[in-house]
């Protein structure tokens, strides 16, 4: 989405959040940016120039608002880009700055099939910025949340945003925005609140409106997990573990949606802090949060049913449960696949400490499913075909030959999930809308699509689905919808 400067300006003045993220104003007689949705008093026109990320905005010489804070920004989904390719790499070097890791460019490129050359220029016709340049946003933005939301070290923080050591961390953060990390500690602003005492983080998610909040709350209640998850009136609640710098951290989170700022607010347990970045962009998955109702919505009004506005496509807050999940729901209802992933997590999932009754448990890891012992889990009343599967994919995720997240390649996730046995189609395209946010997942089978289709003619259903390209994921969330 393009906007001549005249209209961005338009964004401005009303302060639109539908273009929140999408545009970014750098003010050339302050030398600040501010999102669309900044309530600081409008600049004069002449004043303005707009930028479409953050990174091109910093590359030009602005440095970010102390008060719209444009870390709190959503991103962008995997079909934003008009080259797929130049976005692929962009949310590979996004997980990268949240994970606190450092990919050298040609592994990069390696992994997307193509030259380091190759990539470094589409990326600059995409983004208008080098890929370097574009981590360096990312990991500044992520080090200025955990500065202004959290009471974590600046050691600690230089770490998690993915700087080798602090200096180089002191020195990028000068450079970029005129002052230092302590500085920003003392100098917070109106927009930040002092910082919390020891215990629980709570962080601002911005989403774009309109959201289909009902939709999202109603897929998870019916589909929680005893033990794992929860859903309480608009907040979720789930146990989660991390793997963050070869060490396993476990804990919880709550997001609970405030419709009327557009946001989710997010509390994090104390153990998960190490691997911040990272829960906040699994959560920023989990409930779509970056995804563009604008673009989204023209579409779904061609598919069958009533009129949704702002429906999203419920993620993976952690992947491997979710891929997990799919193989268990294969030809079963949503209640036999919930109460068979229920006994499988009774039985090998881990006790965790949280501060809500009932939830207790972490999901089974990859490890732990792929080394169990097969007829234990066939006792659970889990098919030995599903059992097989169960395994397979396990293995294959803790062995690191498949990667589950929205930045693993698509193609060969897919081929490589379909290479496994027990694993056809169907549950591919259904992994690769949850786990991996591919928006485009159509699984053609599925019993609830041909339902709400009114047919049981699988490609009749798949050409009626090419009009909805490339949101066919969202029209079966839509579809699904009809039916609960």
């Amino acid at each position: 989405m393009t906007l001549h400067d005249d209209a961005a300006y338009r964004a401005l003045t009303t302060h639109d959040a539908r273009f929140d993220g999408r545009l970014f104003v750098g003010v050339t007689s302050t030398g600040i940016y501010c999102r669309p949705v900044c309530r600081v008093r409008t600049p004069r026109r002449e004043n303005c120039r707009f930028f479409p990320n953050a990174a091109q905005a910093e590359s030009n010489g602005f440095r970010p608002c102390l008060r719209c804070r444009p870390e709190l920004a959503p991103g962008l989904s995997l079909t934003d880009s008009s080259q797929v390719l130049a976005q692929q790499a962009a949310l590979m070097l996004e997980s990268a700055a949240h994970e606190g890791l450092d990919p050298p460019l040609p592994a990069v490129a390696a992994r997307l099939g193509v030259t380091d050359r190759h990539l470094r220029r589409i990326f600059a016709q995409a983004h208008g910025v080098t890929p370097i340049d574009y981590l360096t946003t990312q990991r500044l933005l992520l080090a200025k949340r955990l500065l202004t939301d959290t009471v974590l070290p600046v050691t600690q923080v230089a770490l998690a945003s993915g700087f080798a050591s602090l200096r180089r961390f002191n020195a990028a953060f000068v450079e970029r925005y005129r002052m230092s990390p302590s500085a920003l500690r003392r100098d917070r602003g109106e927009a930040a609140p002092p910082p919390a005492p020891a215990g629980p983080t709570s962080l601002r998610l911005a989403y774009r409106p309109p959201y289909d909040i009902d939709g999202v709350v109603r897929f998870f209640a019916n589909r929680a997990i005893a033990g794992v998850e929860a859903v309480d009136g608009l907040a979720l609640r789930r146990t989660l573990a991390v793997e963050h710098r070869a060490q396993a951290l476990t804990g919880w989170v709550e997001a609970r949606f405030v419709p009327a700022r557009h946001e989710v607010q997010l509390v994090i347990a104390p153990a998960l802090l190490p691997a911040l970045g990272a829960v906040v962009q699994r959560m920023r998955q989990c409930l779509d949060l970056d995804a563009d109702p604008a673009q989204i919505d023209p579409v779904l009004a061609a598919v069958p049913g009533a009129l949704r506005e702002g429906i999203r496509l419920p993620g993976a807050a952690d992947a491997f449960e979710s891929a997990v999940r799919v193989i268990l729901g294969q030809q079963v209802t949503v209640a036999a696949a919930r109460t068979l992933t229920r006994r499988l997590v009774e039985r090998f999932g881990m006790p965790v400490e949280t501060p809500f009754a009932g939830l207790d448990r972490l999901f089974p890891s990859a490890r732990i499913v792929a080394e169990a012992d097969p007829e234990v889990i066939g006792k659970l009343g889990i098919v030995r075909q599903r059992v097989r599967a169960l395994q397979a994919l396990a293995a294959a995720v803790a062995e690191g030959r498949i990667e589950l997240h929205r930045a693993a390649p698509l193609q060969p996730t897919l081929e490589a999930l379909q290479a496994l046995p027990g694993i056809g189609d169907w549950s591919a395209q259904l992994i690769a809308m949850r786990a991996l946010a591919w928006p485009d997942a159509w699984p053609a089978t599925d019993i609830g699509i041909l339902n709400a289709l009114g047919t049981r003619d699988a490609r009749l259903a798949a050409q009626q689905s090419e009009a909805w390209r490339p949101w066919r994921a969202y029209a079966v969330m839509k579809l699904w919808l009809n039916l609960e």
